[in-house]
């Protein structure tokens, strides 16, 4: 008995070891048209194993470069397309550059952050007071999200004014903010019931 971890490693499992074993076979056939004729056999059954994807544009064509591929390219046969190397058509993106800021205080994030200093920036009026009644509310609920324990509104009010440099500040008194929605457990546990 022949275990699978001691057979070839497959090339393609999604096709299965049996077409593998089926384009060796078709490489030893000595008649070209003979052997031309296995490769188009074993083409239809591939492409009926990949029916999902009859759909899409040069489809055949994959098709036979997956032939190609599994037979280490070896499989002298005329084909109907030109055939294009998997490795060739796969190179890799160059990676994106991410700028990096740096953030005073990671539950607020760089946006937020960002908004306070604009905040800081406004003249007082409507707009402004606008701007501040998102930005704490915002705020509260970042701290609600990172850590329950933690959040208070008190603490919302300092971080705006040390985050503006003492030129906004909340009145706690005046200020009404919005009840805090909470967000279901990312952790997979329930929350049980008392």
């Amino acid at each position: 008995m022949k275990y699978n971890t001691q057979r070839e490693h497959l090339k393609m499992p999604e096709y299965g070891r049996g077409v593998q074993d089926m384009i060796q076979y078709a490489i030893g056939i000595e008649d070209r048209a003979e052997r031309q004729r296995c490769a188009e056999a074993i083409v239809g059954i591939m492409t009926s194993m990949q029916s999902q994807l009859r759909d899409q544009p040069d489809f055949t064509h994959r098709i036979w470069d997956h032939i190609a591929y599994i037979s280490d390219y070896r499989l002298d046969v005329d084909y109907p397309y030109p055939i294009t190397k998997l490795g060739e058509e796969a190179e890799k993106p160059t990676p994106l550059h991410y700028p990096m800021k740096k953030i005073g205080q990671r539950q607020y994030g760089y946006l937020l952050e960002e908004s306070l200093r604009q905040l800081a920036e406004m003249p007082e009026g409507e707009e402004r007071d606008a701007m501040l009644q998102l930005v704490a509310n915002q705020m509260k609920q970042s701290l609600f999200t990172w850590n329950r324990d933690a959040m208070d509104e008190a603490k919302v009010a300092a971080d705006i004014e040390r985050y503006t440099k003492g030129r906004v500040s909340l009145d706690l008194d005046n200020f009404h903010f919005a009840p805090v929605q909470s967000l279901p457990r990312q952790d997979g546990k329930k929350k049980k019931k008392k």
